[in-house]
Parts: C-alpha cells; sequence; structure tokens
C-alpha cells in the first residue's frame, strides 16, 4: 500500500512508479476463452499471416509478469510445455498451493494488488497482469494501461474478460492499430 507521502511525491512527479498494464486478446464479444478455456481461435482473418508482430514491441517495456495458477498451468502443459514463454522476466504466480520457486517464476500467497503496488514502488519496467488477476485489479483501480487487440471472432459464450467490479473507470484512447483483421486498442486511465 502506496502511504500519503509517497503518494503526494509520485503526484509532484518528484518519483515515478512503475506502469501495470493488461495486455490481452478477446472476441468481438468479449470472451479471453473458449467455454473450456481454450485460445486456439486467437488467430486474425489470416491465420498464416504473421507480419504484425505487436507482442514483441510490447515485451520490450515489461520486466515483470503477474499471473493466476491457472494461467500458469495453462502455459506449462498446453502452450508451452517444453519452453517458459517468459524466460528473462520475472514471473510471480498467485496461488494458494505450496510450490517452491524456479528459475524467474516466483509462486506467492500474496494478494495480487499489495504484490503490485509494492512491485511499482520498486525501479524497474512495466509490470504486466494476466487474465484471471483482472477482477480484482479493477476494483483496486491499478491498471494503468489497457492494451486490449479484438479479434474477427464471435465465441458465443466463454471466459468473459471483464466481469462485474462495480466501478466506472475512465480511459483515454492512445491509440489504435489494424492488421490482419485485429484491431488493437490502447487506452490509458484518466483521471475524473
Amino acid at each position: 500500500v502506496i502511504d500519503l507521502f509517497d503518494y503526494k511525491l509520485i503526484r509532484e512527479g518528484r518519483v515515478s512508479m512503475r506502469k501495470t498494464v493488461l495486455y490481452i486478446a478477446m472476441s468481438l464479444d468479449g470472451y479471453i476463452a473458449d467455454q473450456s478455456g481454450g485460445v486456439e481461435w486467437l488467430a486474425g482473418e489470416n491465420p498464416e499471416d504473421n507480419e504484425t508482430d505487436t507482442y514483441s514491441e510490447f515485451i520490450k517495456d515489461v520486466d515483470t509478469v503477474i499471473m493466476g495458477w491457472n494461467t500458469y498451468e495453462q502455459i506449462v502443459t498446453e502452450l508451452s510445455p517444453d519452453t517458459w514463454v517468459y524466460a528473462g522476466l520475472t514471473s510471480y504466480v498467485i496461488t494458494h498451493r505450496e510450490v517452491e520457486t524456479k528459475k524467474d517464476v516466483i509462486f506467492t500467497q500474496e494478494d495480487p494488488c499489495t504484490l503490485i503496488e509494492n512491485l511499482r514502488k520498486k525501479e524497474g519496467k512495466k509490470i504486466w497482469g494476466g487474465a484471471n488477476l483482472i477482477q480484482q485489479l479493477m476494483t483496486e483501480d491499478i491498471i494503468d494501461e489497457y492494451d486490449i487487440s479484438v479479434i474477427p471472432t464471435v465465441l458465443g459464450k466463454g471466459i468473459r474478460l471483464f466481469g462485474d467490479h462495480g466501478q466506472e473507470i475512465k480511459l483515454k484512447l492512445r491509440g489504435t492499430q489494424t492488421y490482419n483483421g485485429i484491431t488493437e486498442l490502447v487506452y490509458e486511465r484518466r483521471e475524473g
């Protein structure tokens, strides 16, 4: 938790604070996964078209990744079982399980909002918050940037990106990009 003195220094611009970013893709109807948690539908209009790579640009400004157990489990069992996809970054996995920390992967039972607030005070690049932590981070209003790619697919049902978090969050559009039928929207939080 940021104390009032730290908050005043941050507001006055005398202390910088790392940003928390939500970088994610969703279907046109607002789902981040199909009803079984699958993400095979994430390709654009032409699955062979790999000319635009916004991820490589995005990840250059990130040094910390925070995710829940389900995302971690999907990565290591389905998406990339042989290689840790975030090698070189510090990854925190929020879980109630007792798991021993590995190289670049820290398993923690710490509240994700408290963890992020503590990390934001330290030197470093952006912090990337994972999909299954979104509701908690939005409730505490600690997401600074929303980088959302809208995939040209209507799933009909599945796992929603945004649920009911109980408050309005005002955003400012910082940029858009369209490629392969995908529209990337980049917003930042605004005051008021």
